[in-house]
């Protein structure tokens, strides 16, 4: 059963009051933070892509400028940077909400660094059911991963949340099957974005609008519908990346249980 806690809407009801007392009704609710960028191969040739983590005390500058209630740490798998769960605990302490953002390939190999907090929704992407997720995410098994991954964060005491991007080609019958499923896991939230940017001026995108909306009336939890809504700049065009095969599986060898044990966290 989905719940939406309490912390978060007083953190959010809060940052809207002092955003109409300031004036300043514009500012986000989330702001969206990439820790990781993913670099282009050095080659034509080459399919390896070495993920360049960005200064932890440039990223900790962005959020502490920013009046945004929530965090969302997104783009490239988070979980590359080596110091993620350290930069989640100062942004927790810093009184914010955190939604870390993860495909699951590598989660269950650092969970034991972050802490199971109220303001920690560890979130698993899930655009479809496996046929359709495994497709978009181009690596075959990743919506078993990302499976085993919210079931695991939850085993361990973490709010968990569900992320589903709807496309142009979405099967909302699939968004309906995946909120039963996050039922099944016992998931605590499900966010639902468009895939892409929305443009007044494109049709096609006025379509998508329109299906992400009727998305989110299966979500049967109010809160969560206006998160998502609250989400959407964010969120729109953001994209986890889509590894190949041959690159999870050196990110994978990277992330061995013996390095995991030598990862330095403040």
């Amino acid at each position: 059963m989905l719940r939406f806690p309490l912390r978060l809407i007083a953190d959010l009801v809060k940052a809207r009051i002092v955003r109409s007392t300031r004036r300043d009704s514009a500012a986000p609710a989330v702001l969206l933070i990439r820790p990781v960028e993913q670099a282009s191969p050095t080659s034509f040739e080459s399919s390896r892509f070495s993920p360049e983590a960005k200064a932890g005390t440039e990223l900790l500058t962005l959020v502490r400028e920013s009046a945004a209630p929530v965090v969302w740490i997104g783009g490239a798998d988070p979980l590359l940077h080596p110091e993620i769960a350290q930069l989640t605990r100062c942004i927790n302490g810093h009184g914010q909400n955190v939604f870390l953002e993860t495909d699951g390939a590598i989660l269950r190999r650092r969970i034991h660094e972050f802490r199971p907090v109220s303001r920690l929704f560890l979130t698993v992407p899930l655009n479809g059911l496996e046929k359709s997720h495994d497709l978009r995410a181009a690596r075959p098994g990743a919506f078993r991963s990302a499976v085993e991954a919210l079931e695991a964060a939850r085993l361990c005491g973490f709010f968990t949340c569900i992320h589903t991007r709807i496309y142009a080609d979405s099967d909302l019958n699939e968004v309906a099957t995946l909120r039963a499923l996050a039922n099944t896991l016992d998931v605590d939230g499900f966010v639902i974005s468009p895939a892409t940017a929305p443009n007044t001026a494109n049709p096609r995108s006025e379509s998508l609008q329109q299906k992400t909306v009727d998305a989110r009336k299966l979500i049967a939890n109010r809160w969560w519908q206006i998160f998502s809504r609250l989400a959407e700049p964010a969120l729109a065009g953001e994209h986890l990346s889509a590894p190949s095969e041959s690159k999870t599986r050196s990110i994978l060898e990277r992330e061995s249980d013996d390095r995991e044990e030598s990862v330095k966290v403040a």
